[in-house]
């Protein structure tokens, strides 16, 4: 199956190649955990990838991310070759990701957090670091001003002195999410940023989306549960599941695949429990 659906508008295929995999497949010892799997992002997309909990999405990302190495297949981001690259070349490319499970650095403060993923662009040196040199005073100061322009985008600046952990979990969230952008990446993956979230966090989040995507010129690849969040922002969707594509297609074709249907619901059921699905 190609990477990508055929009825996307022509103004959206002009545009460059963001994220191209194909063929890839990866074992876990004997246990196949994704096999064949293709897509292509083209540059500014906001897609979603989909599928019952275990279907391989989250794999996807750790292969994308260098966490894992595929056992074929390959991975190109603007054309450059990403299988074999360590996880922190991959993020000075321009790659930035959230995680299922929240990853903050839960005893610093919220402004620290956001403060370290600024590292690859600090401007000075160890040597620097350690005299406090003027270069190193005024790229913190530059760094910190950066950093507490992307806290007020989340809004977050009222807490920059708070503990990570203290924050609610919808704001923990939003840390996350503010701390990758802070790698100033191009691509974005979002693994399950929704979770945990009551029903006006998730509103407020789609926005969030959306609003990133324009402001920060990014190519978005999300993964998500919550149908709710797909199929509101996504412009199109692949579905998994046992590790494989199953369907390809807009939010409104995607609700209404009897395979897709059948890989939430199970065998027998209906077209008209495709609402589950949406």
């Amino acid at each position: 199956m190609k990477g990508r659906p055929d009825n996307l508008s022509p103004e959206v295929e002009m545009r460059p190649v963001v994220l191209e995999i194909e063929g890839l497949t990866h074992y876990f010892d004997s246990l196949r955990a994704v096999h064949d799997f293709s897509v292509t992002l083209k540059e500014g997309e906001l897609v979603g990838l989909i599928g019952p909990n275990g279907a391989g999405k989250t794999t996807i990302f750790n292969l994308i991310t260098g966490v894992y190495r595929p056992t074929a297949g390959s991975i190109r981001y603007e054309g450059a070759e990403l299988v074999g690259l360590p996880s922190h070349e991959i993020i000075q490319m321009g790659i930035a990701r959230t995680f299922q499970n929240i990853r903050l650095f839960a005893n610093l403060t919220v402004l620290d957090n956001v403060l370290i993923a600024h590292h690859p662009h600090t401007g000075y040196g160890l040597l620097d670091a350690i005299l406090r040199s003027r270069r190193f005073r005024e790229s913190e100061k530059v760094l910190i001003e950066r950093s507490q322009e992307l806290l007020a985008i989340f809004g977050l600046e009222e807490r920059q002195n708070d503990i990570a952990s203290s924050l609610p979990y919808g704001l923990q969230r939003r840390l996350e999410i503010a701390r990758a952008l802070a790698t100033q990446p191009y691509l974005l993956l979002l693994d399950e940023p929704a979770a945990g979230m009551n029903p006006g966090e998730v509103i407020e989040l789609m926005e969030l989306i959306h609003f990133i995507r324009d402001k920060f010129k990014l190519t978005i690849f999300l993964v998500e549960h919550q149908m709710r969040v797909v199929m509101g922002i996504c412009e199109w969707i692949t579905v998994m599941d046992f590790g494989e594509i199953i369907a390809r297609g807009t939010p409104r074709e995607i609700q209404n695949d009897p395979k897709v249907i059948e890989a939430y619901l199970g065998k027998g059921a209906v077209v008209g429990a495709r609402a589950e699905v949406a």
